[in-house]
Formats: C-alpha cells, structure tokens, sequence
C-alpha cells in the first residue's frame, strides 16, 4: 500500500508518523507545539552557545507559540464538550 493511499504525505511516510499524534487532534494545534519547542530549543542552545541576544528572542517566540497553542486547546476543549453535550 502506497504513502498516499493511506492519506500520508511522503514525509510522513518516509518518518513513519501519522498526520496527528492521536485521533480528533486539530491539526493547528500540534504544529502550534511543534514550534514552540523548536523555538524553545533554538533558545537553549544559542543561550549554550552565549548568543544572548537570540537567545531572548527565540524564547520570547516560544513563550508566544505556547501561550497561543494553549488557547486554542482550551477552545478546542470548550467547543467539544458543546458538540457533545
């Protein structure tokens, strides 16, 4: 069965991941985590590597994409048990 028959892009066929880490995940939502801890993690490593002032900056990007990703979630959150009740 091809990569594209099992509705996987090649990327992911190559990574052997599926589109969302578990089912009803929004789409938004993970990439939104995704790259707050690649920010989060350029910051560590420039801060390592003593680059202060890109440093400040990832993190404060990071900070952003969290707080931005935790909102949507609690929407997200909301809106299901809506759907539900």
């Amino acid at each position: 069965m091809s990569a594209a028959v099992r509705g996987l892009t090649l990327p992911q066929a190559f990574c052997g991941k599926s589109r969302t880490p578990y089912p009803g995940a929004p789409l938004k939502e993970i990439d939104m985590l995704h790259y707050a801890i690649v920010f989060l993690v350029i910051a560590l490593i420039a801060a390592l590597f003593g680059f202060g002032g890109i440093a400040a900056g990832a993190v404060e990007i990071a900070k952003i994409l969290f707080f931005v990703f935790v909102i949507m979630a609690v929407v997200a959150f909301i809106v299901s048990i809506g759907r539900k009740g």
